[in-house]
């Protein structure tokens, strides 16, 4: 374990994108367990706070496995294995209807008042609790990407050397902070790593809100 929790690797990543203060960054977080970290990082960086709602594409027999992903746009990656592990075309369109009804009821509960910050033209951070495909991840840099910000960083705490071969053409920058040689799951770099909640999530851009007024 590496990690004592979320805040703590918030506060390490904070440090190490602490040449981005000053710029006033978009930090977008991929919810829920980034959201977090995410304000912590928009609090040390003297940034904002918003979130990219992205979500993973799921095997057909095994939910916890990412064949995927999609955006908020509608535009989606498929991993190269996601036939072997049994998604058909039927299986991903349905799959992705699912995903994309989850990322409409999560945006109209997390910012309900106003519309996502605009990108163009800004720092943006992205920040994930941890990599483990880079599925989500994927989706998420290539959803900004579209916006046309200044600087595209990918900032995350944790991630396998293969999973960030594949991010970093994706990003101008990324800043991992452990790259393990073993790598399992995410969770198990943290010494606490609670499910965050929607409740959660909406309190923190409630309370990043408040701060930019």
């Amino acid at each position: 374990m590496i990690f004592s929790d979320r805040n703590d690797a918030a506060r390490r990543l904070a440090r190490a994108l602490e040449k981005f203060r000053g710029r006033h960054p978009l930090v977008l977080a991929i919810p829920r367990g980034a959201v977090p970290m995410g304000e912590i990082l928009a609090r040390s960086l003297d940034g904002d706070l918003d979130v990219v709602l992205v979500r993973k594409l799921r095997a057909p027999d095994n939910p916890e496995f990412a064949i995927g992903s999609v955006a908020e746009s509608g535009w989606s990656f498929i991993a190269p294995y996601a036939g072997r592990a049994g998604a058909t075309p039927t299986y991903l369109e349905a799959e992705k209807k699912i995903q994309l009804e989850t990322i409409r009821r999560r945006r109209e509960r997390y910012t309900p008042l106003r519309p996502p910050l605009d990108p163009s033209g800004r720092v943006v951070i992205v920040v994930d609790d941890g990599l483990a495909t880079g599925a989500t991840m994927i989706s998420a840099l290539h959803s900004i990407r579209e916006k046309k910000p200044l600087l595209l960083v990918c900032a995350v705490p944790v991630a396998p050397e293969d999973t960030l071969e594949k991010i970093r053409p994706l990003a101008d920058e990324t800043v991992c902070l452990e790259v393990p040689e073993y790598f399992q799951a995410v969770g198990e770099f943290y010494a606490d790593f609670p499910q965050v909640t929607d409740a959660e999530v909406e309190a923190a851009l409630r309370r990043a809100g408040k701060s930019a007024r």
